[in-house]
This record gives structure tokens, C-alpha cells and sequence, in this order.
């Protein structure tokens, strides 16, 4: 009797494990399809057939339904009566070694355009103000603006300017231009480094709107203090990025 209670416990337990085990696979699955998805490994952007996909990772054809079901929701891939999964979904490199605009990093992707929603004068709040290495409540140039990439929402952008810089760029052409650009026009001289902090967040109600995503969805917070080369801070940026249509990529080299 109690060799069969244990065998009634046992079998689910087995079970679940199994389970487990296929969610593991199919998420590691998932991840190596996504990179051959997002880098054109696919000719004419149709996978394989599940079997031929199952052959060539040594998973079952359960696992590899799993996986094209993760990619689905992300709205990477899809199934088509009579030719198959392909690929729907494209997502723009952004590189994180390189100090650029969005325009110059993304030009061999398309156009980039720029709707200026707010530029103004304020008074910078005590964080801007002092990550800027200005006194209290400094008078500082506000912008934000919608990014577009070929006409699709890509990123909202929140920049803090010094005024001695943020002044001649009240008249400057903001929708066509980047801000490193003109800055270092401004300026009279190059940008020089730039402090980044990278994190997902929810989308708030406004920046879902504006970014044309569902609300609370994650997007990909940048936080940028950018100076120019004799290391005076001169843009403070807070951008949000939408994660479904940019991943992040770099080469770091490992110093000890």
C-alpha cells in the first residue's frame, strides 16, 4: 500500500519534470532561432520544416512548436497555409560601442525623422541639474521627440541641454538632424564619452500612446549622459526605445 501511494505521487511529480524539461529545451531553442531570425539565416525568410529544425538541434517536434510558438509572440515569425513559418518581424541594430546619433547609427536601415513634441526653456530638476553640474533650478533646454525609422515609431526621446549650448538649438533643424550633430556644431568641438544605464521598463500610458505600443509594454530604457571631449556634461537623455523593433548589440574587450 504505501509503495502504491508513493507511486501516485511520483508519477505526476515525473511528469511536471518532463514538462519542465520541454519549456527549458524550447526556450533555449527559441534564443538560437531568434538569432538566425533577426541576422537573415533564413534564405527567402522561410524556416525549415519543424522536422528538419528538430533534426538539425536534436529536440522533438513538440520542443520546436513551443519554441516557433515564443517566437510568434513576439511577432517575429508566423505560420502561412502552404509555404510555412516565415519571417515577419525585423528588428534595427543599435550599437553600444560607439558614441552616435540614431540617424548615424541607423542609416543603413533607412531614414530616421524627428517630431519635436516639446522644446522649451525649464528649470532643471535637482537630478538634471546636477548630473549637468549646473546649480539649482539652472535654466536648461527641454526637448522631446518621436523617432521614426522609415515612418514606424521607434523611440521617445527626453533631452536635457545646458542653455549655452540648448540656446542655438532653438532654431536649428531638429526634425532632420540629430542633437550630436548640431551640439558639436554649437559647441566647437567633438563629443567626447558617454555614461549609459540600459533596463526594460513598462511603457506608461503616454509613451505607450505616442510609440503606437500596448500599454505596459516593455520597452528598453536608455539613461545617457553624453560630454563633449574636455569632459563638460552636455546632453542628458532619457530614451525609450521599443523593444520589439531594436536590440542592442557591441564588442567589449575584457582588461584586467
Amino acid at each position: 500500500m504505501p509503495a502504491e501511494r508513493t507511486r501516485q505521487h511520483t508519477t505526476p511529480v515525473a511528469a511536471a519534470r518532463r514538462r519542465r524539461r520541454r519549456a527549458d529545451h524550447a526556450r533555449q531553442l527559441a534564443d538560437l532561432l531568434r538569432h538566425q531570425v533577426l541576422g537573415g539565416g533564413f534564405p527567402g525568410g522561410v524556416l525549415p520544416h519543424e522536422e528538419a529544425i528538430g533534426a538539425d538541434y536534436g529536440v522533438s517536434r513538440n520542443t520546436v512548436r513551443q519554441a516557433l510558438d515564443l517566437l510568434r509572440a513576439e511577432q517575429l515569425v508566423e505560420r502561412q497555409p502552404g509555404v510555412g513559418t516565415v519571417v515577419v518581424g525585423q528588428k534595427y541594430p543599435h550599437a553600444l560601442d560607439r558614441l552616435r546619433g540614431l540617424a548615424e547609427t541607423l542609416h543603413p536601415h533607412g531614414r530616421v525623422t524627428n517630431e519635436v513634441r516639446t522644446i522649451s526653456p525649464v528649470a532643471a530638476p535637482a537630478p538634471v541639474a546636477d548630473r549637468l553640474r549646473l546649480p539649482p533650478r539652472t535654466e536648461v533646454l527641454y526637448v522631446e521627440r518621436l523617432r521614426r525609422l522609415d515612418g514606424l515609431p521607434l523611440s521617445l526621446d527626453l533631452t536635457y541641454i545646458p542653455m549655452p549650448v540648448g540656446l542655438a538649438l532653438l532654431d536649428a533643424d531638429l526634425e532632420n538632424n540629430d542633437v550630436f550633430r548640431l551640439i558639436e556644431e554649437t559647441a566647437g568641438q567633438p563629443l567626447g564619452t558617454a555614461e549609459i544605464t540600459l533596463e526594460a521598463v513598462n511603457a506608461d500610458a503616454h509613451s505607450a500612446a505616442v510609440l503606437e505600443a500596448p500599454r505596459a509594454a516593455a520597452v528598453l530604457m536608455l539613461e545617457r549622459l553624453t560630454h563633449l571631449a574636455d569632459g563638460t556634461p552636455v546632453d542628458l537623455e532619457f530614451i525609450r526605445f521599443r523593444g520589439d523593433r531594436l536590440t542592442m548589440r557591441g564588442l567589449l574587450h575584457r582588461t584586467i
